[in-house]
């Protein structure tokens, strides 16, 4: 706690016997003793507690990086199923309907170009 060797301690004695006397400097010590335990403990309590809600930061930074990455992986996984639901097969009405349509529209297509074909041949007649 404080940086205080053998020679300090020996003159903060001999000051403090000529202070307070002989008689009453055993109690003082003890006094002196049991509020440096007081403090001590005291030091103790708030480190503990300290370290105490230091941990507790840690688990929820650790749980907040696992629901990020829980997150991530949600969206990939949502993002498959709903490319898989994109390929679902198409029922058989749809399905006839979506071909007779496409073949409607190639026909319509072909029959224009066949109809320009034609009048070019005509113009170059």
């Amino acid at each position: 706690m404080f940086d205080i060797g053998f020679w300090e301690l020996s003159l903060i004695g001999v000051v403090a016997l000529l202070v307070i006397g002989p008689e009453r400097l055993p109690g003082v010590a003890r006094t002196v003793g049991k509020w440096v335990g007081t403090a001590k403990r005291f030091v103790s309590a708030v480190q503990n507690d300290i370290n105490a809600e230091v941990s507790k930061a840690d688990e929820l930074k650790r749980l907040l990086e696992e629901q990020t990455n829980l997150q991530s992986a949600h969206e990939i996984l949502e993002t498959s199923v709903s490319d898989e639901e994109d390929r679902k097969p198409v029922p058989r009405e749809k399905s006839d309907y979506l071909v007779k349509a496409a073949s409607d529209e190639s026909t319509d297509i072909s029959s224009g170009e066949d109809q320009k074909k034609q009048s070019a041949e005509q113009k170059h007649d």
